[in-house]
């Protein structure tokens, strides 16, 4: 990151020593510049603090409009200048509660080098452009494919270099935030072409940039709509409605499917004793448990209370074997687990805690969630019944009720619960 900041610093600096002073025009375009980009994030400035609280990873702001219009209108050195002034006031207003310091000085710098190379393409493509000139359409393009890639190469670097386990959707933004920053650059463009016929053009972009800045909180809103706020897992709709499509696209090739549904064990004694805010907390520690032992393409979601389910699908052989092995490395997992919980009279630890399991998998072809879901409920209350921080597979036999089977309780765990 410091290798980052200080390259881009040194490369302003010998930029601007090396640069004519600039024009009276190109000093009026900076400057409208500065001033639409302080004027968009002043009024977009809710929506943009909306976006930055509920986007994880590699985030995508609007004000590329400004910095890349500035590439494209001005000399590298004074459209990086454009780009410092436009992100910084960014930063104060919008994003200077949620964004340390440090991380924005190098988002600044990321920008600050797509800036520079884009720029630069455009120069030794023919000079910045100016009213009335005729860029070649494959310069500006390959400019804006320049910006992109290295301001999205230095973010998802340093990413991944600071979150090894980070998933390629946080190193590297989903791809409709990607899609977006095109989108955006192209209204850059757009914008630097406006300026040079006509700097009254300009106004013209920012109506459609504010109804696309409210238009890109769809994706954060569906995601914020879809998942459970006390355990970040999926809620009991969103769930069902991944799994069905999920099971809608498995075919024979795909495997076995399974469904684990869990309930914690006594959870109420954990409200009642400790509060429901440490209830709370539990029920994270327990979703960020289940979470370590699935793979990322599982389904986790949360059923209401303290319920919770699973979908696992391309299981091996009949899958019945791999299925009840997760089922026991979770419950192993909530066994063990000692959730720290700070108080006014000190740490509080909650331990103890057990879950039971219901377990129902389906062969490779044929079996729906309603079906699944019904034999891992069935099995659940099995467990339930035979004391409580156990496994039971429930198994559909045809013409049969679901019939459970029970999984010894490993040697060495916790001793079930009961009552």
């Amino acid at each position: 990151m410091l290798l980052v900041e200080a390259t881009s610093a040194a490369l302003v600096v010998l930029g601007l020593l090396g640069q004519a002073p600039p024009t009276p025009a190109q000093l009026q375009v900076a400057g409208v510049l500065c001033l639409l980009g302080i004027a968009h994030t002043e009024v977009a400035v809710g929506v943009e603090r909306v976006r930055r609280r509920v986007t994880e990873g590699n985030h995508v702001d609007l004000s590329s409009v400004w910095t890349f219009a500035a590439a494209v209108a001005l000399p590298a050195s004074y459209a990086a200048l454009v780009a410092v002034i436009v992100h910084c006031h960014l930063w104060w207003r919008a994003w200077r509660l949620r964004v340390p310091l440090y991380r924005q000085i190098f988002s600044s710098a990321t920008v600050v080098l797509a800036c520079l190379a884009s720029a630069t393409v455009l120069e030794r493509a023919g000079g910045p452009a100016e009213a009335g000139s005729n860029r070649q359409l494959w310069a500006l393009a390959l400019a804006l494919l320049v910006y992109t890639t290295v301001n999205s190469c230095l973010v998802a670097g340093a990413i991944a270099v600071s979150t090894p386990q980070a998933e390629l959707s946080k190193v590297f933004a989903p791809w409709d935030e990607n899609v977006l920053e095109i989108a955006t650059l192209c209204l850059g463009a757009i914008t630097a072409i406006a300026i040079g016929i006509n700097p009254w053009l300009v106004l013209l972009v920012l109506p459609p940039l504010l109804v696309l800045h409210r238009a890109v909180l769809v994706r954060q809103l569906e995601e914020a709509a879809s998942t459970d706020g006390k355990t970040g897992l999926l809620n009991a709709a969103a769930w069902h409605a991944q799994a069905e499509r999920a099971l809608r696209r498995s075919n024979r090739h795909d495997g076995p499917r399974g469904v684990l549904v869990l309930d914690l064990d006594h959870f109420k004694a954990v409200n009642d004793t400790h509060g429901h805010l440490a209830g709370d907390q539990v029920l994270a520690a327990v979703a960020d448990a289940m979470r370590t032992e699935v793979r990322d393409r599982d389904l986790v979601g949360r059923f209401g209370g303290e319920e919770f389910v699973v979908l696992l699908a391309g299981l091996e052989g009949s899958g019945s074997v791999e299925l009840e092995a997760v089922a026991e490395r979770i419950r192993r997992r909530v066994a063990n687990l000692r959730v720290e919980i700070p108080t006014p009279d000190g740490p509080l630890t909650v331990a103890g805690l057990t879950v039971s399991v219901g377990v129902a998998v389906s062969p490779a072809e044929g079996g729906d969630l309603r079906t699944l879901l019904q034999i891992a409920d069935t099995a659940l209350y099995a467990a339930k019944r035979a004391g409580r921080n156990v496994v039971r597979l429930g198994l559909a036999l045809p013409s049969q009720h679901p019939t459970p089977t029970q999984l010894p309780t490993a040697a060495g765990d916790p001793p079930a619960a009961t009552g």
